[in-house]
């Protein structure tokens, strides 16, 4: 619901002053709106320095006090924002809350599903978030590095969000204009010409521009949410497994493979020694085939490498009293075949250890083998706790090559069927992930010096690779960021609290994601009588707050990449991309709205279907009475006195074009013609 009050009457306390808890007063202060917070302490160390000046006020004490809540006017908020570390602590202040202020909206930091379904139910307007977990699809999207930059579902409908560079190939070089690639199934969010950088608001581009090798288009479009570069057929199990096999036959690979693998401290004493021991039982099964061919000549090489290999297995005796004329050797040979005897004894006893640590290694886990770790042109994920997870559940659906390192956390046999996964603690397993050739690192283990250390050691591995490395403190992700090139740093409480602001004001936030260094919301709005959307045209809505309307339902009819001539109506949904800017201005209500100063000169139409069509025309778009419109078109030339958005505008000339009939745009005084 987008409220029509006024802002200045609005009042909105947070409690917990922690990292979450300033990165929220920060993004509800983007509203123009009362913040209060309430903390057992004052923050010694703020790490956002603006939040002391941009709260109205600041209470000590426990906010699951009733009397805390009341010094804090908590009876007159209009929604509450529990960011407490401790669930419980949380928990407790809702239910305070909810005596003291029924209506309040709560907004609770919360990874509980079923306790948070039930808090709902009894609760009411209560929406909880787990600040840890909502931005994985931006921790997933930053660690690809391709198009695909958003990727969401309506509807059971894929809903991807594509950065796409213009190339001299591209099948829209010089053949396609902006206005072009809005469609049924995408729209453009975003445009740069070549040399420019692509942010800003939206709708900020000429519709008639011709796209050219450079130029730089973020647009929203439905369809299937695998990216381009994963469509490419993946080699199944066996491939795999014999494309490594060839790649590492060569001298060269194994000298390097073997290299490593002695010097990395992963190796225990066990394999180490059994290393050794098998490179001695070769060295003297070739060297006992070699004498006794020397001393027996009538033997060819097969049969004394048979009595070698026997006298290895134990059968000393068989080998000398049964095959051979001892008095014939002389007593050096008789020692060393006494000595590989013993050499064979001591070679299986190793074996034997090495197998028993082996089987109590894995644990009896005989399922379906993990695929091999990636050679080349993969994603290392580094931690595997609740955002780890979910990160590679998405890069699963993206169908991207990857690898986890969960370090010192525990993955069942049956999680992440089919993936690779290097299990130990940080020295033994970063080594055998292949960073030198790795196209991404994504480091997000709950150890924010713990993700730095990683990352300083994949740069000096690989300059190349992209780093997406997870901190919870903004000033650190600053700094990283100038530090560190070709890395992008996610503060994943800078990025919830913008989910947590707009959900303070009641809008439903389903996703989020980043664009070019900017946060967009999806954000669903159920229209009520007194919202400031209901009435508007979703054309109006557009333009005029500055958000892309994706979804309209009504009776249960959902459309995606909805028609702007539809009017939204009470018990209407509708879904928007917006950032926090165009949420505001949604919330402030009309005064808000952009000033329509665009109009539409009708020149001429060339016969009578085209003036029927064109009045037709006209009516739609502009959402003008039919009858003036038909009046218009029998006394050309004519302007239309209905303001428009420019989008509208232009969008209209086109399609008064469509019917043979001409116009053009101009502004208010007339000063200015657009054709």
């Amino acid at each position: 619901m987008a409220s029509s009050s006024s802002p200045e009457l609005d009042q909105f306390l947070v409690c917990g002053l922690g990292s979450l808890g300033q990165h929220c007063v920060v993004a509800l202060k983007e509203f123009g709106v009362r913040v209060v917070a309430i903390d057992l302490s004052y923050p010694t160390d703020w790490e956002l320095s603006q939040v002391p000046d941009l709260l109205d006020q600041f209470i000590l004490g426990d906010f699951r006090e009733p009397n805390v809540l009341k010094s804090a006017e908590v009876h007159g908020c209009r929604a509450v924002l529990l960011t407490a570390s401790s669930q419980q602590v949380n928990v407790e202040a809702a239910f305070a809350t909810r005596v003291l202020n029924p209506k309040a909206r709560l907004v609770v930091r919360s990874n509980q599903k079923n306790l948070n379904q039930f808090l709902a139910q009894e609760l009411g307007n209560f929406i909880a978030f787990e600040p840890r977990q909502l931005p994985s699809t931006a921790f997933t999207l930053a660690a690809m590095g391709n198009e695909v930059v958003g990727l969401f579902h309506l509807d059971n409908q894929p809903v991807r969000v594509i950065n796409q560079l213009i190339t001299k190939e591209h099948r829209w070089c010089g053949q396609r204009f902006l206005h072009e690639l809005d469609t049924r199934y995408r729209r453009v969010l975003l445009y740069a010409s070549a040399g420019q950088e692509s942010g800003g608001a939206f709708y900020t581009w000429q519709s008639d521009t011709l796209l050219q090798a450079g130029d730089r288009v973020v647009y929203v479009e439905l369809g299937d949410h695998i990216s381009n570069e994963s469509k490419r057929k993946k080699p199944n199990y066996l491939q795999q497994r014999w494309q490594r096999f060839y790649e590492d036959l060569t001298s060269k690979a194994l000298f390097k493979q073997l290299q490593q693998w002695w010097q990395s401290s992963s190796q225990t004493q066990v394999q180490k020694v059994a290393l050794f021991c098998f490179l001695t039982i070769v060295f003297a099964l070739a060297l006992g085939t070699i004498l006794f061919r020397i001393y027996y000549p009538k033997s060819t090489f097969y049969e004394t490498f048979l009595m070698t290999a026997m006298l290895l297995l134990g059968g000393y005796s068989d080998v000398y009293y049964s095959s051979f004329e001892p008095n014939k050797l002389p007593w050096w040979l008789h020692l060393f075949g006494l000595l590989l005897t013993l050499s064979g004894t001591a070679f299986i006893g190793v074996l034997y250890a090495l197998l028993t640590e082996w089987l109590i290694s894995s644990r009896f886990q005989f399922g379906v083998p993990r695929p091999p770790v990636p050679t080349k042109d993969h994603t290392v994920l580094v931690g595997y706790g609740q955002l780890g997870n979910r990160v590679a559940e998405l890069l699963r659906e993206f169908r991207q090559t990857f690898v986890v390192i969960p370090l010192n956390n525990e993955v069942s046999a049956g999680a992440l069927p089919g993936v690779a996964v290097i299990t130990g603690n940080f020295s033994q397993a970063m080594p055998k992930a292949n960073l030198a050739t790795a196209k991404s690192v994504v480091i997000v283990t709950d150890n924010e010096m713990l993700n730095l250390e990683i990352a300083l050691m994949v740069r000096r591995i690989n300059t190349k690779a992209h780093l997406v490395i997870r901190t919870y403190q903004q000033r650190l992700s600053e700094q990283l960021s100038r530090v560190l090139a070709n890395s992008q740093v996610l503060c994943a409480f800078a990025l919830a609290a913008e989910a947590f602001a707009g959900a303070a004001f009641g809008e439903k936030i389903l996703s989020l994601f980043r664009v070019q260094q900017q946060t967009i919301l999806v954000t669903e709005y159920r229209i009520e009588a007194a919202d400031t959307l209901c009435g508007l045209s979703i054309a109006a809505a557009a333009y005029g707050y500055g958000v892309v309307p994706i979804c309209h339902t009504r009776h249960e009819v959902c459309k995606l990449m909805p028609s702007e001539e539809i009017i939204l109506e009470e018990g209407d949904r509708l879904v928007v991309l917006a950032k926090v800017d165009g949420l505001r201005r949604i919330e402030q209500g009309r005064p808000n709205l952009a000033n329509k100063c665009w109009f539409i000169r009708v020149e001429s139409a060339t016969n009578e279907s085209a003036r029927f069509e064109g009045a037709n025309t006209l009516a739609r778009i502009t959402n003008c009475n039919l009858g003036q419109a038909r009046d218009l078109m029998l006394n050309l030339p004519r302007t239309l006195p209905v303001p428009l958005y420019w989008q509208q505008a232009s969008r209209l000339v086109r399609e008064l074009g469509r019917v043979q009939v001409t116009a053009k745009v101009i502004t208010k005084d007339k000063t200015k013609t657009i054709h």
